[in-house]
């Protein structure tokens, strides 16, 4: 308790009457629902035709050995959202494990992701749309959509799980026409013209390990968004029952989703190096087994998803800074502030709304991309070695029966967003050091205000005495 005392602020010990509380009114599934929407199910529709030209047609392979690396880092989110059911998620981990300052760090780094996860979702629609529009500016579509996820979070957690809810029932619409599609197809003889095949897995005249690791940071990328459900633990009804397992069934559902479209499509289009664009890859797979409505649903999902991507998102970001700004670690007055009848944190989704217009007019999808990896894997590390130093020190759950739980599924967690960390390119790494040096002088700067409050309480104390 010293230790976060220290780097407190006036206003932080102050009463805060207008924060109210988050309303705790969402279930299991609907934090689930929440959870795959932010993840995006049809992640397929948009990387296939990158994933099979890197990994030279092995995709579904790459997304299996994405689901198992990742449920690692989603066992260690579940076992510290049971433990600590707040909504600072990666900082109030690492702050009651490890350090204070380690959480401070560890919130930090993921303000980089989850302000870039959104950036990245409003790219993808404001390009989108402008190939589709070319005479409408992009610059209008990037307006148009950070005005759309911004407005909708400021109504509230309640509305923004019913889009989402409605949404994945749009999802699970198109995704069963694909599927039943796909299935169709198949069995007339396209592509393969075999449902099971072991080549998406393993085709011995193409396979190369060197290739299939390449492609696993960008089935990482599709994965990012599970954490998210993590940062709803003060507006679920029970957290702590709820938290964990909505985390491990988003990233489980999520994955065997990718699996299952990218196995599919892999059948359908054997031949990886003949897309005539990889960004739109998997609407050609859709329009060659069901014509061009197959192929202009695929489309929209992906415009779609982006969307509903950019409204589960800010929606968890503002929630992560409203647990840090309640430490004192940010500007209570910005992040901290909850609507009194709201009850969002409308300053805090105004600020990301406008930060992720401006970045969608400065950065690509690919640099975007690289800072997300940046940011997501430090701050996975920080949960992994938090459930780690949690389970093994802190509950000294060190019986033969507990060892997978407390020590190696962690330890194996942080193995693997290690090597996924190290693999970002030079440019995202000087753009991530640089975020982080900027979050040190504000850290510092917190401390030097701490001191100066706590020398001039002891100068007040002193002339009162005399």
């Amino acid at each position: 308790m010293a230790k976060e005392a220290a780097i407190t602020t006036p206003r932080d010990t102050a009463p805060r009457p207008e924060a109210g509380g988050f309303r705790p009114v969402l279930s299991l599934w609907a934090l689930v629902m929440f959870g795959i929407a932010f993840v995006g199910p049809t992640a397929p529709f948009t990387m296939h035709g990158l994933g099979s030209v890197k990994s030279q047609g092995h995709f579904a392979l790459v997304y299996l050995i994405g689901m198992v690396a990742m449920s690692f880092t989603a066992f260690s989110y579940g076992r510290m959202a049971t433990a600590f059911p707040e909504a600072g998620s990666t900082y109030a981990y690492a702050s009651r494990t490890l350090h204070p300052v380690a959480g401070y760090f560890g919130g930090w780094v993921m303000i980089l992701d989850y302000v870039m996860l959104p950036l990245i979702s409003l790219i993808i629609v404001a390009s989108t749309a402008h190939k589709l529009l070319p005479q409408v500016p992009y610059l209008v579509w990037v307006v148009l959509t950070g005005l759309f996820g911004t407005g909708l979070n400021l109504f509230g957690i309640r509305v923004t799980s019913g889009v989402t809810m409605v949404w994945n029932a749009v999802l699970a619409a198109s995704l069963m026409w694909f599927l039943s599609a796909a299935v169709r197809a198949l069995l007339n003889g396209a592509g393969s013209g075999t449902l099971l095949s072991i080549e998406p897995f393993w085709n011995p005249d193409t396979f190369s390990l060197a290739a299939v690791m390449s492609a696993t940071p960008i089935a990482v990328l599709s994965f990012l968004g599970f954490d998210g459900v993590s940062t709803l633990a003060e507006d679920a009804r029970n957290p702590r029952r709820d938290i964990g397992l909505a985390t491990v069934l988003t990233c489980f559902i999520c994955g065997v989703l990718f699996i299952l479209g990218s196995y599919l499509g892999q059948l359908l289009w054997p031949d990886f190096r003949s897309f005539a664009a990889e960004e739109t890859a998997f609407s050609e797979i859709g329009a060659r087994i069901s014509g061009p409505a197959l192929g202009g649903v695929i489309a929209a999902c992906v415009v779609g998803q982006a969307l509903i991507s950019i409204l589960a998102s800010q929606a968890s970001a503002s929630r992560m800074l409203f647990g840090m700004a309640r430490d004192g670690k940010l500007p209570y007055s910005v992040f901290g502030y909850l609507h009194p009848r709201l009850n969002t944190p409308v300053r805090s989704i105004l600020l990301m709304g406008a930060i992720c217009i401006g970045g969608s007019l400065l950065l690509n999808l690919d640099r975007a991309a690289d800072l997300v990896n940046f940011g997501a894997c430090l701050g996975f590390l920080s949960v992994n070695l938090s459930a780690l130093v949690y389970g093994f020190f802190q509950q000294r759950e060190r019986r033969p029966s507990q060892l997978w739980r407390s020590f190696f599924s962690p330890l194996i967690g942080f193995g693997v967003c290690l090597w996924i960390w190290l693999s970002v390119s030079r440019l995202a790494m000087m753009v991530g050091f640089a975020w982080l040096a900027l979050g040190a002088l504000h850290y510092l700067y917190l401390q030097r205000t701490a001191t100066a409050v706590v020398g001039s309480d002891s100068v007040t104390e002193d002339s009162g005495g005399v």
